[in-house]
């Protein structure tokens, strides 16, 4: 008695009331079934063993992983200890003692981090991108141009014809003119009258540095080099003596004092018109303050007001001051001709405090 179509639901068929043909058919066909069957079974074995062989294979990737990972940091610490800053708390004859082992500790690292490194399965390497060409930027269209043409001697063909002017290709590059020293001459005539004998001449031209040398653009350089760019006045002595031109740095300083004064009623409008908002905004910042008489820097600080942020001109006005007291902004803000009065935004700093009270 056999059974078939499927394992449930099936018919019984007896073998002895069919055909001898169709009887062998049937056989046969059973046989393959059943082989196919083994041969599922066998593949869903062998796919099982290579699922455990992948998962052990991914557990010891992990684990050398992990080694490969202390060994590196151990092989860094080695490092930052053998190449780091020297500690105070052990003398070079201490430290005499521990550098042999800490090289054979470092080559025993890397020997094993070699191996580590060769016992890994290799890894696709992805392709490299080529190289970007750096973009340029343009530049700047507001600097002058000057043209350099480069023709051809004879525009002449071999042939014997004059050739035709098709195109050009244009190459620019940045050049700087270094800093030049110049005289203005000022040259004021003298006019006489023979008849009365009355002699008229200009008045001579206001200088910022009465009865000196420097015109006023080599004064705004002198402070912009100095406070703008840092440059100490030793360095521009230096820089000025490439040129030819002996300028000490007692003079420079001077010249910066005379226009420090210069610049003070500029000062004291420009306060003027911040302190005129209703809104301003005030922060201080810390600076190192040169005190020639403890031979070292002390903190001293600038302050900072600036106009509102919806104020429709901007302003801003810097105070030095020696401290951070809250007699600093009490002082700016109530000026000469009386208190000024608004919003003052700040942090939570107490010493716009004072500044406040006082205008209560």
């Amino acid at each position: 008695m056999l059974r078939m179509l499927g394992k449930q639901g099936s018919l019984p068929i007896d073998l002895a009331q069919l055909p001898p043909e169709a009887a062998a058919l049937i056989a046969q066909m059973q046989q393959r079934l059943e082989q196919q069957e083994r041969q599922l079974g066998e593949h869903a074995r062998e796919l099982a063993q290579q699922q455990a062989l992948l998962e052990r294979k991914d557990r010891e990737i992990a684990l050398r992983q992990a080694k490969i990972e202390k060994i590196n940091f151990e092989l860094a610490r080695l490092k930052r200890w053998k190449f780091g800053a020297k500690s105070e708390a052990m003398s070079a004859e201490q430290r005499q003692l521990f550098q042999d082992t800490v090289a054979e500790d470092e080559a025993s690292l890397q020997a094993q981090l070699a191996a580590l490194q060769a016992s890994l399965p290799e890894t696709p390497k992805a392709p490299k991108a080529p190289p970007r060409k750096p973009r340029r930027e343009a530049l700047p269209q507001h600097l002058r141009r000057v043209d350099h043409r480069h023709e051809p001697e004879d525009t002449t063909c071999g042939c014997g014809r004059s050739m035709v002017r098709v195109g050009e290709d244009v190459s620019e590059r940045l050049d700087i003119v270094p800093a030049e020293f110049f005289v203005h001459r000022h040259i004021y005539g003298k006019w006489a009258c023979r008849c009365c004998q009355s002699l008229k001449q200009e008045p001579a031209a206001p200088e910022i540095v009465d009865g000196g040398i420097p015109a006023s653009g080599l004064v705004a350089h002198t402070l912009i080099s100095r406070f703008v760019d840092h440059l100490p006045y030793y360095r521009q002595e230096a820089i000025n003596a490439r040129s030819g031109v002996h300028t000490p740095r007692s003079t420079l300083a001077a010249w910066a004092g005379y226009a420090g004064a210069a610049l003070e009623p500029l000062y004291d409008a420009h306060k003027r018109f911040v302190l005129g908002a209703r809104v301003l905004h005030a922060d201080e910042t810390p600076v190192a303050l040169l005190d020639p008489g403890a031979g070292k820097t002390r903190r001293a600080y600038v302050w900072a007001y600036a106009r509102g942020e919806h104020d429709g001109q901007r302003g801003v006005i810097f105070e030095f001051c020696l401290g951070r007291g809250g007699q600093y902004p009490v002082a700016f803000l109530g000026g000469e001709d009386g208190a000024w009065r608004g919003t003052l935004l700040t942090d939570q700093y107490a010493g716009y405090d004072t500044a406040m009270d006082a205008r209560v």
